[in-house]
């Protein structure tokens, strides 16, 4: 009988990293399964630890990143998402899952835009690390650590400037570029929301989850673990829902 805590993946058309976001679920002990938005019920969730969101381009992306999908996934379940949270339930968005939860309003309020550079980037960035105590996600992660970023419509913007500093100065921000990126207000590339069960960030932590995976061959971590930053994410999710 299977005693794994259970991680739902919700696969939108257009989501392409959902194989490998399994893969780093499984690593740190979960059971997994890739459900099609099709086949998305309120009693699929029944029994489910986590949600998780993967990153790709759900419908195209085609009016803005996240909109259709979100649109979808509220006219299946309503607030079922929501619900489960308060349940106790954990929520994890990628990059497109980020997109996705920001639209369902399970993030506190911003949008995600095109990047100033008015390209798509794909390289690795370092972040730090701001919600460590706050958020169980980022609870194994150091203060600065590398990932690699893949978006178009990745800087995230409010409607004030400050609404942003605000999430800054009150932690929501659970991950900020040690660089300006993308152009984010306040360089954020993550937020977390009160209950400290959901999380949604830009860069992709599911792509670097062995050592093998960092660029540069000679890297090690600062043990010579064999892990990289992204299993740490996937980790403390992990133990939050066994604790």
């Amino acid at each position: 009988m299977e005693n794994r805590p259970r991680a739902l993946l919700l696969k939108y058309p257009g989501t392409n990293c959902d194989a490998e976001t399994a893969r780093a679920l499984e690593a740190v002990g979960f059971a997994t399964e890739v459900l099609p938005i099709a086949h998305l019920t309120t009693e699929a969730l029944d029994g489910v630890s986590a949600v998780v969101l993967s990153g790709g381009f759900s419908y195209g992306d085609y009016v803005m990143s996240g909109r259709f999908a979100s649109l979808v996934t509220q006219a299946k379940i309503g607030d079922a998402l929501r619900d489960f949270r308060d349940q106790g339930g954990y929520l994890l968005g990628i990059c497109n899952g980020f997109q996705i939860l920001t639209q369902l309003g399970l993030l506190p309020a911003g949008s995600l835009v095109h990047n100033t550079s008015g390209r798509f980037q794909c390289r690795w960035v370092t972040l730090e690390n701001k919600a460590k105590d706050a958020s169980p996600f980022l609870s194994q992660l150091p203060d600065t650590f590398e990932i690699p970023i893949a978006h178009a419509e990745g800087r995230f913007v409010t409607t004030e400037e400050s609404e942003a500093q605000t999430y800054l100065d009150n932690g929501i921000a659970a991950l900020t570029y040690t660089t300006d990126v993308n152009g984010s207000f306040g360089q954020i590339a993550g937020l977390r929301d009160e209950t400290g069960r959901v999380l949604g960030l830009m860069p992709h932590p599911e792509r670097f989850i062995y050592r093998e995976d960092h660029y540069d061959p000679d890297w090690s971590g600062e043990e010579g673990e064999k892990w990289g930053s992204g299993y740490y994410l996937f980790a403390g999710m992990y133990a939050a829902v066994t604790a």
